[in-house]
Formats: structure tokens, C-alpha cells, sequence
């Protein structure tokens, strides 16, 4: 019973104590669901709105840390921009770095232009920021160049997102590089001339980015439908490597030098509008690097110490050149320190070997803080020297001198030809380590100049006496021209017997002059304020030839490419007798056991190549203008016409030693072995070219008015023309046979002449004169019809009179 009352009353408090706990858990529920409807659930973003940064910037991404964070994210790339370096100048320099069989070779730029990263409202824009034309900020006319010159939008990119820690601002990249951007792309040049239509999405893609400390490197893969393409034309397309390098410029620009004509400088021109003169002024400012006097040291350089730059000229050998050349390429960069030393400084430049993974991991010659040699394994037989510069104040920011391997077949070429009659080491094919070692040291030094600023220097070696070139105290002291950067190989004016001669130019005056006028500090004054000193420093030399630049403008004998010394015909001469003693013993220099005849063949081309040079450099001086660049403040012509003597006595050399058969470049043991047909062509190829050149349109009428300002003083265009049908034709006076060779020459001869009558000038003096040279030379062929001494004489005569009439009287 009791046992019963117990049970009834526990079943009763666990119905009760069920009830109790239920009840309680209702009310906790229903004050959970009443908290739970206060806090609404965040709605999704909408398309375009900017998004958390980690929804964007995801943990499975890749980030390639430098000038803007990139991240891949599967095939996309993510700029994140700092806040910092929006609005900052920015440079996009595009290049070909890989480019289709037929398309040239890869490493040139097509396109640099300044940009800048703006931020507008949920957009980050691309523009493009011209510095053509400019006033300065402070002047009332900065107002209208603003307003005429509003920067283009490149691309416009949505914003993704922004890193809350330090405002960077996230937008996706990729488009810009995969889709056709033109002025990132392709040039339009290359567009035409491969009849392109249209870029194929498909086929293009980024192949990778990389973010360095002050730029980015962009390689993206471009495919090209194209109906003209120069190689696998069955695929009708092109496809190329783009690279896109975008390099931050300084915060605050280097000071200006302005550029004078009268020094060789690479330079850049800008329209000012803001100068006092009564017109808008082009202004051209030199590319430099930025080479300072450290504070330290200002007193030292004030009393004429050299003294250390702040930042060195550093440039690094890349890895893959060949071990034997090394030394030698990095000789050829500081030998250029004697030239900075006139400028004030020393150890101003340095070459070293480029670092390993080792060393240090984080060298990579895309990185814009390195400038590098690079060894590139291709058959082109060239090296160049390119820069990048600051477009706001020339600054050179990096530069590269790609060195082709092939460089040393031309550069083998060159000296074989112009040295061999007097020099043992190049009578041979396949030099000595040591002498090819310091061919590519002067290669070395050449290009590097380029990068530091200079251009060819195409008057400097006229500047020495041809004879001077013959004495082994004068070159070994003065090399054979007053600039490494002048087109003067090697000493071919130097005769067997000529002693210890030197056969190369070194780092020379004119390179010391230039680099002190472009280098040397001026303290304490704006650009404008350094323009009467550096004025004063080329008066000081004005009229030393050895001071003087030239630039090689096609009319100019003394600033031609290839040449030597002050006297072109003189200097073709002593060539030429060398190449006398060259031809024949080409066979015995050339030959190697087990070997077929191609050296044989090669230089022997290089031998013609070279006597039409000297051809070449004589037939600028008919009809020649000498240049000499000076101010208003400096006495004398700019512009003086070749005596007349001189030119006179360029024909007679034509005549003699081109237009008269020059039978000794025709060996036929030399031919035999090389070629089984075309020797007569080659020799009425050699005198076309001449022959064209020397009656081009442009020389004629350059001798009228020689004429017309100098009268009896100078070498007129009837003068040219007596000469020429004296020696071309002189067998119709002699009555001799006229052979092969001669009855191409003259051929060719009536053809320029009909090809002057159909395009000369209809109220200029060339038609008339013309038509009465090819009277002339019918009377005088008519005369000798009769009196040939053999019947191909008598049908070339005849066929010259129907080719005269059908000029004179086309219908």
C-alpha cells in the first residue's frame, strides 16, 4: 500500500516536473525567436557594388608582392593599387619580346607612354598623360594647355574591393592585357603591313605578371588574324609575346639639361607654351642619368677633386654569356670612367657579373633597378643599347645592351677586310680569343655610350688627317677618331710597313668633351640659368674639327658611316690597295682541312662589301654640303658646298676605280670555287648602285644651286655629265672593243638618264640638260656605229641609239 501511494506521487511531480521544464522551454524558444527577428540577415551585394576585400582577395590566391600587390586567381590577375600611388606619373614601355619568324627580332620598343592610376567614384581609370606640350602651373596659359590637352581614358576598371589596413584599392586587370588594346599592342604599322583584322580572344593570354619594388612586368600572349603573315602562312595568324613593362617614376623629377645641336645627345622635345618668346618654342632636353654630387662632398668638387656620385652607373653581365667574353664586355663598360672623370667624377660607372639565385634571389633582369647585358644565342649579327628615360626630365631610368652572338661574325668580317694586308691575326678565319676579346670590348664600349645618352657621332673621324691614321704615335695616343661612338671600325688606311699602328678607337676626346657637357654638375642654378656655361664650354673648342659633331645626313662627305680621315678619295685609295693585297691570298686565309669553301665565299663578299663602301663614301662628296652647326653669336656658314676641285676629283676616282672595270675583284681561281654564274652582274650591280646614287635627283639640284650662289666656283651638273661621258664612254674616242662589263655600265647610263627625264621637274634645269647629255652621247655613238671594231661593238651601239630615241620620243 504504502509502496503504491509512493509511485502515484513520484508519477505525479515527474508529470508536473515534465510540465514545468516544457513550459520553460517554450518561453525560451519564443524569447529566441523574438530576439532573432531584430537582426535581419545582410543582403547580397549587388553587381557592380564593391565587395568585403576577403571575398575578393581570397586565401587561394597567389601574391606576388612589389610596386602594386598582383594576385592570380585562377586565370585572372588582381592589381591591388596603394592609395599612395594614385594620381603618380607613371611610364608603360611596350615591346615585342617574342615575335614570329619574319617579324624582325624581339627586344624593340613600339610604344612608351606616360600614365596615371585615378580613382572616380566606384571606377579606377587608366589615363594617358602627355608631356608634348606643357606651360608652367604658376602661368595664367597652363589654364588653356589644360583645357586643350585632356587626358585620354586608356581603360576603365570596376573597383572590387579596398584593403580596410591601408585603403589599397583592388580592380581586375586581365582584360587590359587580353583583350586589343592598341597602344599596348600590336603597332599599327605592323597591323597594315600584315593585313591584321582582328585579335583572337581565344588564342591570347596573360602568360604571367610580375610586381617588382618600382615596376611591373607584363608578358602576355597576343594571336592575330592575319592575311599576310610572314611566315606559317597556312595558319593565317601571327602570334606574338607582348611585354609591357609600367615603371614608376620619381616622386620629384631630376633637373633638366637642354640639348644643343651642336653636342651630340639623345634628347627629347617638348612644346612650351609658357617661355617668354612671342610663339609657342619646341624645347629638346637631354636623356641622362641622374648622377649627383653627394652633400659631402660639394666642397671637394668645387675645388676640382673628383669625387664619388651618390648612386653609381651600375650594369650587370648576364649569366649566360660565355665565360671567355665576360672580361672583356665588362673592360669595355669602365673604360668609360676616364670620359665621367672629365666630367668631375670617379668610379662613376661599373660593370659587374650578374648575381646568382644564390647571391641573391630576388635579382631578376626585369627588375627596372638593374641594367643588364644581355647574351642572346640568335643569328643576327648586331648588339644595340636602349634606354628607358623619365619623359618629364630625361632621366634615364634603366638600360639594357642586348648582345646578339652573331655580332662576332660581323665584327670577324669588318677586321679581316680592313686590317688583314697589314695585320697577322686577321688572316685567318676564327680569331684568338684575345683579339676577339677586344673587338667585342670596342663593341662593348660603343653601345654602352649609346646607353648612357650619346647617338652616333658620324663626323668624328673625319676630323683627323688620312695620313695621320699611318702613324703608330698618332693612333696609339688619339685611336682612329676623335669618338668611339663615330662608325669607324678598324684602320684600313694603314699600309704595309706602317709599324705598331693602331687599328680601333677608344674612349676619345670628343666622348670626354660630350660627357663633361652632359654630366658635369653646375650647382646652385635652374636649367635655364646652366645655358651660358654650357655655351661657353663648346665655344671654347668651336673650329676644332676634333670637338665637332656630325650627323650622318646623306649629303655631308665629312659625316658618313664606315669611313676614315679628312679625305675620302685619298683614304678609298690606301683601301683599296689593301683589298689588292687581300683577294689573293683570300683562298690560303680561308681554307680548312676537311672544310667546303663557305669562309672563301664570305669573305670575299665582305671584300666587295667593303670596296663599294669606299665607293660610296666618294660619291658624297659630288654635290656635297658640308655641316657645321653654330649660334647667331658665332661667325661663319653652317652650310658650305664641296670645292669644286674636290668634286672633280671624286668623278675621276669613280671613273678610274669603279666605272673603268676594276678586273682585279674578278679572281677566278676565287670564283670557281664559290659560284657557278653571276660575276658580270655583280660588278654592273656595284656600278648601278653608283652610277643611280651619284644622278639622283636630289644631288642634281643641290649643283644648281652650287651653281647659282657660287657661279664659275663651283662644280656644276654639265661639268658632272662632260665627265661621266668621258669615262664611261671612253672607247667611243679610243674606237676600242667595248666588253661585257662595259656594255652594262653603259646601258645602265642611258637608263638613269631616261629615268631623270620621266621624273625630273618639268620647269627645273635637269630635263633640259638631260635631254642635251643624251643628244650628246647619240651624236658621238653615231660617229663609232661605222668604224666598230667587231659586231656585238656594232649591236650594242646600234641598241643604245633605238634605247636614246625611244627616251627622247616615247611615242
Amino acid at each position: 500500500m504504502i509502496q503504491k501511494v509512493i509511485s502515484r506521487v513520484l508519477v505525479v511531480l515527474f508529470v508536473f516536473g515534465f510540465s514545468v521544464n516544457a513550459d520553460a522551454q517554450r518561453k525560451k524558444k519564443k524569447n529566441e525567436k523574438d530576439t532573432k527577428t531584430v537582426v535581419k540577415p545582410a543582403p547580397k551585394p549587388k553587381k557592380g557594388d564593391i565587395q568585403p576585400y576577403a571575398s575578393v582577395v581570397t586565401k587561394d590566391v597567389k601574391t606576388d608582392a612589389g610596386l602594386f600587390s598582383v594576385h592570380k586567381k585562377d586565370e585572372a590577375y588582381l592589381f591591388e593599387i596603394p592609395d599612395s600611388l594614385l594620381g603618380r606619373d607613371m611610364l608603360m614601355v611596350t615591346r615585342i619580346a617574342k615575335t614570329a619568324n619574319g617579324l624582325g627580332f624581339g627586344g624593340g620598343k613600339t610604344n612608351t607612354q606616360m600614365l596615371r592610376w585615378e580613382r572616380k567614384d566606384k571606377k579606377i581609370l587608366l589615363r594617358v598623360i602627355s608631356q608634348n606640350v606643357v606651360a608652367d602651373k604658376n602661368l595664367p596659359v597652363h589654364e588653356a594647355v589644360a583645357n586643350s590637352n585632356f587626358a585620354p581614358i586608356l581603360y576603365a576598371f570596376p573597383i572590387l574591393a579596398i584593403n580596410k589596413d591601408n585603403g589599397a584599392t583592388v580592380i581586375d586587370a586581365t582584360t587590359l592585357f587580353t583583350t586589343d588594346v592598341a597602344a599596348i599592342g600590336l603597332p599599327s604599322f605592323y597591323r597594315k603591313r600584315l593585313k591584321v583584322s582582328r585579335l583572337d580572344a581565344k588564342r591570347s593570354f596573360i602568360d604571367r605578371i610580375n610586381s617588382y619594388p618600382q615596376n611591373i612586368e607584363i608578358r602576355d600572349v597576343k594571336t592575330y588574324a592575319s592575311a599576310a603573315p610572314p611566315s606559317n602562312s597556312s595558319v593565317g595568324s601571327i602570334s606574338l609575346e607582348m611585354s609591357n613593362s609600367m615603371i614608376l617614376l620619381p616622386k620629384v623629377p631630376m633637373k633638366r639639361r637642354y640639348a644643343d645641336e651642336r653636342v651630340g645627345w639623345f634628347a627629347r622635345s617638348q612644346v612650351d607654351y609658357g617661355l617668354a618668346d612671342q610663339k609657342s618654342k619646341t624645347v629638346r632636353y637631354l636623356d641622362r642619368y641622374r648622377l649627383e654630387v653627394k652633400e659631402e662632398d660639394i666642397a671637394k668638387f668645387n675645388r676640382g677633386e673628383l669625387v664619388e656620385p651618390k648612386k653609381q652607373i651600375v650594369y650587370y653581365v648576364d649569366r649566360a654569356t660565355p665565360e671567355e667574353w665576360v672580361p672583356f664586355i665588362i673592360q669595355g663598360v669602365n673604360d668609360w670612367n676616364v670620359a665621367f672623370e672629365a666630367a668631375g667624377f670617379k668610379n662613376a660607372i661599373v660593370a659587374k657579373r650578374a648575381p646568382t639565385e644564390e647571391e641573391d634571389p630576388e635579382y631578376s633582369p626585369e627588375d627596372i633597378r638593374y641594367s643588364v647585358i644581355r647574351y642572346l644565342a640568335s643569328p643576327i649579327p648586331n648588339a644595340n643599347g636602349p634606354h628607358v628615360s623619365d619623359p618629364r626630365s630625361g632621366e634615364i631610368l634603366e638600360s639594357d645592351i642586348n648582345w646578339y652572338h652573331n655580332v662576332m661574325s660581323l665584327l670577324q668580317g669588318w677586321y679581316f677586310v680592313q686590317t688583314a694586308a697589314i695585320n697577322p691575326e686577321a688572316q685567318r678565319v676564327g680569331f684568338k680569343t684575345e683579339v676577339m676579346g677586344e673587338l667585342i670590348k670596342f663593341v662593348s664600349s660603343h653601345e654602352l655610350g649609346h646607353t648612357i645618352g650619346l647617338p652616333h657621332n658620324m663626323g668624328s673621324s673625319s676630323a683627323y688627317p688620312v695620313d695621320s691614321l699611318r702613324s703608330a704615335t698618332f693612333t696609339k695616343k688619339f685611336g682612329t677618331a676623335p669618338s668611339i661612338m663615330d662608325y669607324a671600325r678598324f684602320n684600313y688606311v694603314a699600309q704595309p710597313g706602317d709599324k705598331g699602328v693602331a687599328l680601333m678607337p677608344n674612349i676619345g676626346v670628343y666622348d670626354k668633351h660630350a660627357i663633361n657637357w652632359g654630366y658635369r654638375p653646375i650647382l646652385g642654378k635652374t636649367a635655364e640659368e646652366e645655358k651660358p656655361i654650357l655655351d661657353s664650354w663648346i665655344l671654347k673648342h668651336a673650329g676644332n674639327p676634333w670637338y665637332r659633331f656630325g650627323r650622318n645626313n646623306g649629303i655631308d662627305p665629312s659625316s658618313q658611316t664606315e669611313d676614315l680621315g679628312d679625305d675620302g678619295v685619298k683614304a678609298s685609295m690606301y683601301g683599296i690597295a689593301n683589298l689588292k693585297r687581300i683577294v689573293p691570298n683570300l683562298i690560303k686565309w680561308t681554307s680548312k682541312k676537311g672544310e667546303n669553301y663557305s669562309d672563301l665565299k664570305d669573305m670575299y663578299g665582305h671584300v666587295l662589301s667593303q670596296f663599294n663602301r669606299y665607293s660610296g663614301h666618294v660619291t658624297t662628296i659630288v654635290g656635297g654640303v658640308i655641316e657645321d652647326n653654330k649660334t647667331s653669336d658665332q661667325a661663319g656658314a653652317i652650310y658650305t658646298h664641296v670645292s669644286k676641285a674636290r668634286q672633280k676629283e671624286a668623278v675621276k676616282y669613280l671613273n678610274d676605280q669603279l666605272f673603268k672595270t676594276p678586273t682585279w675583284v674578278i679572281n677566278k681561281e676565287i670564283i670557281d670555287r664559290t659560284e657557278s654564274s653571276g660575276v658580270s652582274d655583280r660588278i654592273k650591280g656595284m656600278q648601278t648602285r653608283t652610277l643611280r646614287n651619284l644622278l639622283r635627283d636630289r644631288r642634281i639640284v643641290r649643283m644648281i644651286d652650287n651653281e647659282t650662289l657660287n657661279g664659275s666656283k663651283a662644280y656644276t651638273v654639265l661639268s658632272l655629265m662632260y665627265d661621266l661621258r668621258r669615262g664611261i664612254w671612253a672607247e667611243l674616242y679610243s674606237r676600242k672593243s667595248i666588253d661585257t662589263y662595259r656594255r652594262n655600265l653603259q646601258r645602265t647610263h642611258i637608263s638613269v638618264l631616261g629615268d631623270l627625264m620621266e621624273k625630273g621637274v618639268d620647269i627645273s634645269d635637269v630635263k633640259p640638260i638631260v635631254r642635251g647629255e643624251l643628244n650628246r652621247i647619240k651624236t658621238e655613238v653615231r660617229k663609232a656605229v661605222a668604224t666598230a671594231p667587231n659586231t656585238i661593238t656594232r649591236y650594242h651601239l646600234r641598241d643604245i641609239l633605238e634605247r636614246i630615241d625611244a627616251i627622247l620620243d616615247p611615242k
